[in-house]
């Protein structure tokens, strides 16, 4: 299994920014903690994180070309106004996991709608980075 982890905006700074809500862990504690669980499983993980709408959208779109069998994401912001997005994932064919690091229902209310959500199989929140691991957990064993 080829597994492709996508990180939206500001999501570079985790465990400096606002870490009552996201948590202490740096984006590569994350991503570290995400390598290993997929080379224990045997699975080929690559994980990219950008700010820009337009790269997150390419590096969906080449999943499509490049063998990927399930994407996670946390679309961050884009999550609440990314039609770009959806539509991207909409176009892929493999399993997509949605991951919010906090409840973004216990959260202003402009965050409580995920575009993302329409075409997810599946949605982890509130958990904090723990959410990423379930995430491939789930494609490990579903």
């Amino acid at each position: 299994m080829n597994v492709l982890v996508v990180h939206g905006p500001n999501l570079n700074l985790l465990g400096t920014r606002e870490p009552d809500i996201y948590g202490h862990e740096t984006l590569d504690d994350i991503n570290t903690a995400l390598a290993t669980q997929a080379d224990a499983a045997n699975i080929t993980l690559s994980s990219f994180q950008s700010n820009h709408e337009g790269a997150l959208v390419d590096v969906i779109q080449q999943a499509r070309t490049d063998g990927v069998d399930a994407i996670i994401i946390n679309p961050a912001a884009y999550s609440h106004t990314s039609v770009a997005i959806l539509d991207a994932l909409k176009a892929f064919d493999g399993k997509v996991i949605e991951v919010h690091l906090s409840n973004i229902h216990t959260r202003e209310p402009f965050r409580h709608h995920s575009y993302v959500s329409s075409r997810a199989d599946g949605i982890v929140m509130g958990l904090g980075s723990q959410g990423y691991r379930l995430a491939l957990s789930a494609l490990i064993t579903n």
